[in-house]
């Protein structure tokens, strides 16, 4: 027994050496929307709702396009796992010149999606707060997808800490700004939730040419990037990655639509349990970002096997990536446990008076959120380990049907009913999640446990014909 289990633990150092620069970028994104959620949170339950509006369409948007560009990362791997620099570069090529087309067409994505707020039977108050913030902040998804592009890359090359490195850096920068517009210090107008929006674009701006010029400066990634003739570009090379990159992109987009929904319905209730549906949301992603790692480990290890054609070390290397990404589960879903009442007070003032009875109310509605997302914890991470392993084996449609069904035939009619026409409200729209999340792990890892068992048998009579 300790001989086999050490198959698979043999693999944890190396994994974690991939995943640790990785799930660090990943954490600096969500930690800077925690710090923009906790200095918003400053000014009023309304803001801290306004914010959580805006950015259920960036989600939205962000999916679509962070989705798109992880096609790039399997074909990476694939080619530098059998040393084939024209097809990685053609690869990264054509990559950079459809994620930055696709950015561009986001941004007016959302820029003319504005007016729908106003139909979304969400508080009138935070429509006009989160307005102004949407305005400027859809800007910033250009350079976010554009920068998705090289990180995903460089991602592929089994470079993961020059994203690491750039992630950071933007993200210094964009809580110091985010402090000095929000309030208004050193002299700066204090423009309130607008301050986070100039923030995130300066810093956003700043990653991308960061990274650029990490890879640039590096001798094995350096002449990918140079000589780059977008006028020259291939059909078939397009056609790969959008084979690959719409999938995927619907994949997430699936997945995020639906915690966007829980924000929507979650306005249909009110501020205050938009608020709470936030912070919730808020935390329970800092801990996704771990498993979100350990996936594009999944990827990029799996892309490496199969350029090998490797699918026996290709399954334990999996396995072992899932292990582990379920320890880390484990963990974060006892912390929400424990500490499911001290968590949310992080984002809350509870030294106003005039705020001191929305505050209350917001913080029992997270309490018991927090406590649903403990329970989810391991069933989200099978799913992302198993999508990302997927991708890595360039297998894609059927995992997007697989996620289409659980997050819209079974989670999302859940999280409706249950909040709109029981007594659960902000609780039942957590369960819908949960049935979703559930349903997508069980089915993603069936099918990945398919394709590897079929993949190994199929080889092996090959070889025995």
């Amino acid at each position: 027994m300790t001989l086999v289990l050490s198959n698979y633990t043999k693999e944890f150092n190396y994994n974690l050496k991939l995943a640790y620069p990785v799930i660090l970028g990943m954490l600096g994104h969500t930690l800077v929307a925690f710090v923009d959620n906790v200095m918003v949170g400053q000014l009023g339950t309304a803001e801290l709702a306004a914010v959580s509006l805006a950015n259920s369409f960036m989600f939205i948007a962000m999916s679509l396009g962070i989705g798109f560009s992880t096609a790039i990362t399997p074909l990476i791997a694939k080619a530098d796992g059998e040393g084939n620099f024209e097809d990685g570069k053609s690869t990264f090529k054509h990559g950079l010149c459809l994620c930055s087309l696709i950015s561009v067409l986001l941004f007016f994505g959302v820029f003319l999606a504005k007016p729908i707020l106003h139909v979304m039977q969400q508080p009138q108050e935070v429509v006009e707060l989160a307005i102004p913030y949407l305005n400027l902040v859809a800007v910033s998804l250009i350079p976010l997808i554009i920068f998705q592009s090289f990180k995903q890359f460089s991602d592929g090359m089994s470079m993961t800490k020059y994203p690491m490195f750039a992630t950071l850096v933007a993200n210094i920068i964009n809580v110091i700004l985010n402090y000095i517009f929000i309030f208004g210090k050193f002299g700066f107008p204090e423009l309130g939730i607008v301050g986070a929006a100039v923030g995130t674009l300066v810093s956003r701006l700043i990653m991308v040419f960061y990274l650029w010029v990490l890879l640039l400066r590096n001798n094995k990634t350096r002449p990918y990037l140079l000589d780059l003739n977008f006028l020259n570009l291939s059909k078939i090379m397009i056609k790969k990655l959008f084979n690959i990159g719409f999938p995927s992109a619907m994949q997430m987009f699936f997945e995020v639509a639906i915690f966007t929904s829980a924000i929507w319905l979650s306005g249909i209730l009110g501020k205050n349990p938009q608020a709470a549906n936030q912070i919730a949301l808020n935390l329970s992603s800092m801990t996704f970002m771990i498993a979100m790692g350990l996936s594009v480990v999944a990827m990029i290890r799996v892309g490496n096997q199969m350029g090998l054609n490797k699918y026996v070390e290709l399954r334990r290397i999996a396995f072992s990536i899932f292990m582990i990404a379920i320890l880390f589960a484990i963990i974060f879903a006892s912390l929400f446990l424990i500490f499911n009442n001290l968590l949310p007070k992080m984002y809350l003032d509870f030294d106003d008076p005039s705020k001191i009875f929305d505050n209350y109310e917001v913080l029992e509605i997270a309490k018991t959120l927090l406590i649903i997302a403990a329970i989810f914890q391991i069933s989200d991470t099978i799913q992302v380990i198993a999508l990302g392993a997927l991708r890595g084996m360039q297998d894609v449609l059927i995992p997007t049907l697989i996620t289409f069904i659980s997050y819209w035939v079974i989670g999302f009619p859940i999280s409706y009913y249950l909040s709109i026409y029981t007594e659960y409200k902000s609780t039942g729209i957590w369960i819908g999640l949960l049935a979703g999340l559930t349903s997508s792990g069980i089915f993603l890892f069936m099918r990945f446990n398919y394709l590897t068992n079929k993949m190994i048998l199929t080889k092996s009579m090959s070889k025995n014909i």
